[in-house]
């Protein structure tokens, strides 16, 4: 298999490695702007819910609790 290298990689080895250096960093590149940006959407989504459920809880607070009528003793 290695005497057929050349055939199907003709290119210098130092040009390999250069292409192939070059493609894992566009790679690693890419990924991490994915993740970034995943993680962003999850920040919006998370601070979003987080005032939602401020906003029951203090409604909820304002409600007449008639659960304390049964606990009275």
């Amino acid at each position: 298999m290695s005497k057929n290298l050349p055939y199907i990689m003709p290119s210098p080895q130092i040009q390999v490695e250069e292409a192939f250096g070059v493609y894992q960093t566009t790679h690693q590149f890419y990924d991490e702007i994915r993740s970034r940006s995943e993680f962003q959407r999850y920040c919006e989504w998370y601070y979003t819910t987080a005032e939602q459920h401020r906003q029951e809880l203090k409604r909820m607070r304002g409600e007449l609790n008639i659960f304390q009528w049964f606990r009275r003793r």
